[in-house]
């Protein structure tokens, strides 16, 4: 059974798998001629580690390895936006999901390359480069080597669409980090997208319903997303008497209807103004056109004989004594600090009354969490196996988990530092920030007055005989409720304390 396709379009899919007689094809490249905005985006098939190696020479000595290649795309989506309607019409759509083992690539090769640099096109995609770089040695494998593509111009990337509608600063750099189309389309468009099939092989006929409609949907709504762009910039400009669109910096007041979403695409000189001011062009080098070798997969070639054998032995055991041992003139509280991968543990350590802080960072890099260590006195936990080559820094002060679950991690930990729990301890640290709690307990009035405009205590409990506690650093305020009982008595069952 397929899984669950992605939203289908609001406008019929176009599935091209014939010749320049087909009238798909035929509409394909109407479409593509007349289009002033189009959406793009490929599938190939993804390769699988541990394939087949080239065959050997026949003398009885190892195959030699298969030289890279890049894999062969086997789908292209695009979406057309305008160009399409009469004076006054609404402006069509058109999706197309284009089978490349089934079209000849000699008819498309021209109309595409005419389509990736012609100036008055706006080109959307997702992180394209990537699908450029294989749909470009796809046609020079199939058509010869001139018969690639080397740049796609004006284009936008919808990441930077995403971020300007999130207000990112236009003259900052962006995030490291990247969304996902998913991601994006979930917080920009309420669109669900499945991805269950991103990674289904795409060489395999017939596709699927499912495989045709989330292919068609990851070009349809990078069109949905760039028309909320376009409302901003269209409201910016209507708005703002310094906006920077039109060197007139007023907004072309001639539009033409045309998005699903009530918006609509610009003509003329307004287009041209975004695509000066917004677009980018994407260019491949020759280094982007020649496939290279896995670096990790060559490393991991070298015989273990030819390594040096002066290397710090990055054993996962611990081997102690810990800083806070008194014989080493530590203060006999065990103080750690769990890195971002099992932040979830700190919350556990503090539950069982440990001292557990996190990373002042979201991405530390393993010097600064060397260092918190240093200075703090603490452990650091982590699963991250890369970090133990650095422990030869903070020596005995790295200590890498072994367990996946939270609670066996917390088994571990106290199994393997000795840790001495008792239930006076449980629940005795904010979990929120890893302060501590005043001495004495508030009363119903008292913690009411410390939670104004902080945080809201349920009216459920003014009329139960409670006990509040407060966080001496972050002011977070704590009662004895279901949550606190049924916390107590899973840690009592953890710590191994008989009640």
């Amino acid at each position: 059974m397929d899984p669950a396709p992605a939203p289908p379009p609001p406008y019929a899919v176009h599935l091209v798998s014939g010749g320049r007689s087909s009238p798909e094809l035929a509409l394909l490249l109407r479409s593509l001629a007349a289009a002033r905005v189009v959406a793009l985006d490929a599938e190939w098939k993804p390769r699988r580690r541990g394939s087949p190696a080239a065959a050997g020479t026949g003398d009885g000595a190892s195959p030699a390895p298969a030289p890279p290649q890049f894999p062969t795309v086997t789908l292209l989506q695009v979406a057309c936006r305008g160009g399409n309607g009469g004076e006054g019409e609404r402006e069509r759509c058109e999706v197309f999901v284009v089978d490349l083992l089934a079209v000849p690539l000699a008819d498309l090769w021209a109309p595409l390359r005419d389509l990736f640099e012609r100036p008055d096109v706006l080109k959307l995609g997702f992180r394209f480069k990537q699908d450029l770089v294989y749909l470009s040695a796809t046609f020079a494998a199939a058509l010869g080597g001139d018969a690639g593509f080397d740049r796609v111009e004006p284009f936008l990337d919808v990441t930077n669409v995403y971020y300007y509608l999130k207000g990112h600063d236009r003259q900052k750099k962006l995030p490291k980090e990247t969304k996902s189309l998913a991601t994006i389309c979930k917080e920009l468009l309420s669109v669900s997208l499945s991805k269950e099939l991103q990674c289904s092989d795409w060489s395999c006929r017939p596709l699927s319903e499912g495989q045709i409609q989330y292919a068609a949907s990851d070009a349809y709504y990078l069109l949905d997303i760039f028309d909320l762009f376009q409302q901003k910039i269209t409201t910016e400009g209507k708005c703002s008497s310094t906006t920077e669109l039109n060197s007139d910096k007023h907004c072309s007041a001639t539009v033409i209807e045309c998005s699903s979403s009530g918006y609509d695409i610009c003509s003329g000189g307004y287009l041209m103004s975004i695509v000066t001011k917004y677009s980018e062009k994407i260019l491949l080098t020759d280094s982007d056109t020649k496939p290279h070798s896995s670096r990790r997969k060559e490393k991991s070639k070298v015989p273990t004989n030819a390594k040096c054998k002066d290397k710090v032995d990055y054993s996962t055991e611990w081997q102690g004594p810990p800083p806070w041992d008194p014989s080493i003139g530590g203060d006999g509280y065990p103080k750690f600090l769990c890195d971002v991968m099992i932040e979830g543990l700190a919350k556990h350590l503090r539950c069982v009354g440990i001292d557990a802080a996190i990373p002042s960072s979201k991405k530390p890099e393993p010097r600064e969490l060397l260092n918190q260590t240093y200075k703090e006195g603490r452990i650091l936990l982590t699963r991250d196996v890369k970090l133990l080559k650095y422990q030869y820094l903070a020596s005995n002060q790295v200590y890498r988990v072994k367990s996946l679950l939270k609670h066996d991690q917390l088994a571990e930990v106290i199994d393997t530092f000795q840790l001495k729990i008792s239930e006076d301890q449980l629940m005795s640290r904010c979990t929120k920030c890893n302060g501590s709690f005043i001495q004495k307990p508030l009363t119903l009035e008292e913690a009411v007055e410390a939670s104004k405009g902080f945080q809201v205590i349920p009216s459920c409990l003014f009329n139960r005989n409670l006990e509040f506690w407060k966080c001496t650093d972050c002011n977070q305020l704590y009662w004895e409720g279901t949550q606190y009982h049924n916390a107590v008595q899973k840690f009592l069952s953890v710590c191994n304390i008989s009640d």
